[in-house]
C-alpha cells in the first residue's frame, strides 16, 4: 500500500509504505533502529539489528556514546552509523519514549520519525525503514503508536528521500498501520 506526498522544493513523491517483513533484510538506504539511550543493543529489533549488523555496529555506537553522548542518546534525537553486515547502508539510531499512561510523550515519538528522516536525508537517503518505535518493550499502545508513525511521515517533508516504509513487525502493527493509513 503507498500513499504519496508532496515533498519539499524538489516537486518528488515520497512515498509511505506499509511492509510486513524483517527489517535486517530489507536492502535500502538505512534501517532505523528502535535503540535504547546506550546504543548498546539489546532486546527487540535492537538486539536483531546488532547481531545482524555484527561487532563493528557496536564498535560505532560505543565511540559514539563515548564521545557525543556520554549521558546516553536523549528520546527523540536520532544519529547515524554505518550498517555492518547489513543489506542497508545505514543504521539511524532513535530512542523512543517509555509508556507512561498519559499519552504526553506522542510529541517525543513523533521526533524519533522527523529526527530519522532529518538524519537520512542529511545522508542522502533514498530510502528509510522504520521499525514501529516504543510498541515492544517500551510499552507505548500499538494503534497510538502507529498513527504517531503515519501521521508524522506523511507529514514529513525531506529534500531526497522518495520511500519511507513503515515495517510491520506482526499482526497487530499491520492491522494499526492500515487503521492509520485508511484514516487519511
Amino acid at each position: 500500500m503507498q500513499f504519496g506526498a508532496y515533498v519539499g522544493e524538489n516537486a518528488h513523491m515520497a512515498t509511505v509504505e506499509i511492509l510486513r517483513t524483517d527489517i535486517t533484510t530489507l536492502a535500502v538506504d538505512a534501517i532505523v533502529n528502535a535503540a535504547n539511550s546506550g546504543l548498546s543493543g539489546g532486546g527487540g529489533v535492537d538486539g536483531a539489528i546488532h547481531r545482524a549488523a555484527g561487532p563493528a555496529l557496536d564498535v560505532e555506537c560505543r565511540t559514539i556514546r563515548q564521545t557525543r553522548y556520554r549521558s546516553g542518546l536523549p528520546a527523540g534525537a536520532a544519529v547515524a552509523t554505518s550498517a555492518g553486515n547489513l543489506p542497508a547502508k545505514w543504521v539511524i539510531h532513535t530512542v523512543g519514549p517509555v509508556w507512561d499512561g498519559s499519552g504526553l510523550q506522542d510529541g517525543q515519538l513523533a521526533d524519533c520519525y522527523r529526527n530519522s528522516i532529518a538524519v537520512a536525508d542529511e545522508l542522502g537517503a533514498y530510502s528509510v525503514a522504520f521499525p514501529t518505535i516504543s510498541a515492544g518493550v517500551f510499552g507505548y499502545p500499538m494503534d497510538r503508536a502507529t498513527r504517531v508513525a503515519v501521521q508524522t511521515c506523511r507529514a514529513a517533508r525531506p529534500d531526497i528521500i522518495r520511500r519511507i516504509i513503515l515495517v510491520a513487525f506482526n499482526d497487530k502493527a499491520e492491522a494499526g498501520y492500515r487503521a492509520a493509513m485508511a484514516e487519511g
